[in-house]
C-alpha cells in the first residue's frame, strides 16, 4: 500500500522543522520608490540625477572653485583694482596730502594777491613764506614756492623801480606791467597747481633754486 503524506515536521525524530526565509529589504515584490532628488540613497548611494549643486561660496566637497571662481579676499583689489585719483577722498594731482596741496596754492594764489594789494611791489611775500614753512618737509611745495618765489621777485623789481620814477610817466608803465603780470600769470599758475601741475612762469629769473 501507498504510505500517505506526512504533514510538515513530522517526519524522523531527529529532522527540524524548516527556518522561515527573510523577508528582505523591502516587504512587496514591487520596486522600490526612487528618492527625491537630494537626499541619500539606500546604503549610502547618490539618488538618482546626482546630489544638487552647493549653494553659497563654500566649495564643493573635492576642493574644486564654485561656478565662477572664488569671491576675492579681503586684502586683495577687485576686479579692475582701486579707484584711481580722490575717489577715496585722498588728494589728487601729485600731491602727497592736503597740507601740501594747500601750500602751493598759497604761494601762487598769494603771490597774485600781494601784487594786487601792494601795487605790484610784495608779491614775493606769499612764495617766500610758503617755502620757508612747507618746502623743507616737501619737495613738492618747494618747486611751486621757488617757480612763484622767482617769478614775481623780479615783477616787484620792476614795480619798485617803476614807483621810484613815477615823476615821469614811464614810472607808471612799469607799475602797471607789474601789477597785471604778477596777479594774471600767478592766478594761471595757481589754477595748474590746483589740477596738479607745476607751472612754468614766463619771463622769470631763476634767483632761488
Amino acid at each position: 500500500m501507498t504510505e500517505p503524506p506526512r504533514p510538515p515536521g513530522s517526519g524522523d525524530a531527529g529532522s527540524y522543522p524548516p527556518e522561515p526565509t527573510s523577508p528582505g529589504p523591502y516587504p512587496s515584490a514591487e520596486p522600490p520608490t526612487a528618492p527625491l532628488s537630494g537626499a541619500p540613497g539606500p546604503a549610502g548611494y547618490p539618488p538618482a540625477g546626482g546630489y544638487p549643486p552647493p549653494t553659497g561660496d563654500q566649495p564643493p566637497s573635492g576642493g574644486y572653485p564654485p561656478a565662477g571662481g572664488y569671491p576675492p579676499p579681503g586684502g586683495y583689489p577687485p576686479p579692475g583694482g582701486y579707484p584711481a585719483g580722490g575717489a577715496y577722498g585722498g588728494p589728487g594731482g601729485g600731491y602727497a596730502n592736503n597740507e601740501d596741496k594747500t601750500w602751493s596754492l598759497v604761494a601762487h594764489f598769494g603771490g597774485a594777491a600781494g601784487m594786487i594789494i601792494s601795487g605790484g611791489v610784495l608779491g614775493w611775500i606769499a612764495p617766500l613764506v610758503a617755502m620757508l614753512a612747507r618746502g623743507n618737509q616737501s619737495p613738492t611745495v618747494r618747486a611751486h614756492a621757488v617757480a612763484a618765489l622767482n617769478f614775481q621777485l623780479i615783477w616787484s623789481i620792476v614795480g619798485l623801480v617803476g614807483w621810484v620814477l613815477s615823476c615821469i610817466l614811464i614810472g607808471f608803465i612799469g607799475v602797471g606791467a607789474a601789477i597785471i603780470l604778477g596777479a594774471v600769470f600767478g592766478i594761471i599758475a595757481g589754477i595748474k597747481a590746483n589740477e596738479g601741475q607745476l607751472y612754468r612762469y614766463p619771463l622769470a629769473a631763476s634767483f632761488i633754486k
